[in-house]
């Protein structure tokens, strides 16, 4: 019973989609910290220089009246707080992420749809009877509708007997 279970759990896992989504979740995770290491070390410290030495990590609101002079510390402490600048982190480091999805998706769209040719013009079969406009075959040497003779088109073997 186990060597079934096993069997069949191999099976499962080792599926091509199965496999490319382990891969595409372990690549995920090292993208997330790339990102959030960007968003934390490299595009916040200039934001907050430029808002005054501002280090948006230490931003929060605390909810009760207990002083502290850092998040760390009001959270040692057990002050409850809304720590408004860890959530700016986190939503600036999402847009990162949901933009170079996008922009991954978007080359991975037009690198898979070729472009479509255009179809080669149809040599039309049909024309118009010089006397009653009527649609003939080409090759008619006789109108079906007003029955004038006319000059056959595309038949240059024709001869009249």
């Amino acid at each position: 019973m186990f060597k079934s279970f096993f069997g069949e759990f191999k099976a499962f896992a080792m599926r091509g989609n199965v496999v490319d989504l382990a891969v595409g979740v372990i690549i995920g995770a090292a993208f997330g910290k790339i990102v959030t290491s960007l968003v934390n070390d490299i595009v916040m410290p200039p934001i907050g220089k430029l808002l005054g030495n501002v280090n948006f990590k230490d931003l929060y609101v605390p909810l009760s009246d207990t002083t502290a002079n850092s998040l760390e510390e009001a959270q040692a402490a057990g002050v409850p707080v809304i720590a408004y600048g860890q959530f700016i982190n986190i939503l600036i480091d999402f847009l990162l992420v949901a933009l170079c999805v996008f922009l991954l998706v978007k080359v991975i769209n037009k690198l898979s749809h070729k472009k479509e040719e255009a179809p080669a013009p149809v040599e039309p079969t049909t024309r118009e009877c010089p006397y009653c406009l009527s649609d003939i075959p080409k090759a008619a040497s006789r109108c079906s509708h007003c029955t004038s003779e006319v000059t056959p088109i595309g038949q240059a073997s024709l001869a009249k007997g």
